[in-house]
């Protein structure tokens, strides 16, 4: 693990990066010992940074819960990191924009939201997670790299911010009135996208480690294993990964997505 004085600076450099659209080479490559425990460590400092200048957490995002991202980005497993107030906001109905100029390479991610009413912990099953979630929504992430080319590790994608450069979601959909059947619809409904340029892609529920509540699962289980993680509370937003690729995010084009097998809207995004 990196010492105390190596994590102070990794996460003043990381802090001062926030908006600049700059971009660094990996910490892996220039820190010895920089591993997850040293990642969630960063990771959680520069979050108290940002809630201290007056920024509030909204919830988590978990990334790389995709497997075919994983093999397209070189990664091996998922991550996790905060969303904020700043990042995070409601689309207007079914439609918004959002502006990429501070952002390095950014792509545009199609997902599921996940609101908790309650705190899940570690070893609740799936009928018992899901009874955590009072609504769900599909949203829009917009992730980016502060490591030129996407090229890094996997605490390097941690410590940066878990790639998370905003998000914006749709309408809410309340699941309570029947839990287990949201679970199934959850993992089995499918998502089409497209651009104004003509990209189509394709995805469903179980893209993402089985399904969202399966992500869920993930992200309470990964907050337990390290001593500077933060576990998951009521109250918070859970965003659980992209359902297809992640698609290249450029000012003037315009994304819609449709989704079957499930009652949520689809989206519109316009890029400026």
């Amino acid at each position: 693990m990196v010492s105390p004085e190596g994590i102070d600076a990794i996460s003043d450099e990381i802090f001062g990066l926030i908006g600049s659209g700059r971009q660094v080479q990996p910490f892996s490559r220039r820190f010895a010992g920089f591993d997850m425990a040293t990642a969630y460590e960063v990771a959680r400092q520069v979050c108290d940074r940002r809630v201290a200048r007056g920024e509030a957490i909204v919830g988590r995002k978990i990334g790389f819960t995709n497997r075919e991202v994983q093999r397209a980005f070189g990664i091996s497993a998922p991550i996790c990191n905060f969303m904020f107030d700043t990042t995070l906001s409601e689309l207007s109905g079914t439609d918004g924009t959002f502006s990429v100029g501070h952002l390095s390479e950014p792509l545009i991610e199609p997902e599921i939201a996940l609101h908790l009413a309650r705190t899940p912990t570690p070893g609740m099953s799936d009928a018992e997670l899901v009874r955590c979630v009072d609504w769900i929504a599909h949203g829009f992430e917009i992730v980016f790299s502060i490591f030129p080319g996407w090229k890094f590790d996997v605490p390097d994608s941690v410590a940066a911010f878990g790639l998370h450069g905003g998000y914006r979601i749709g309408p809410k959909q309340s699941i309570a009135n029947d839990p287990d059947g949201w679970e199934r619809m959850l993992r089995g409904f499918e998502i089409g996208i497209e651009s104004s340029t003509g990209v189509v892609r394709h995805g469903r529920g179980s893209n993402v480690l089985g399904g969202p509540i399966q992500a869920l699962r993930f992200l309470v289980e990964e907050m337990e294993r390290f001593q500077s993680c933060m576990p998951v509370q009521a109250g918070e937003i859970v965003t659980t990964g992209t359902l297809t690729d992640a698609m290249p995010a450029k000012a003037g084009e315009e994304w819609r997505t449709q989704i079957s097998g499930m009652e949520l809207p689809g989206l519109r995004l316009q890029f400026t």
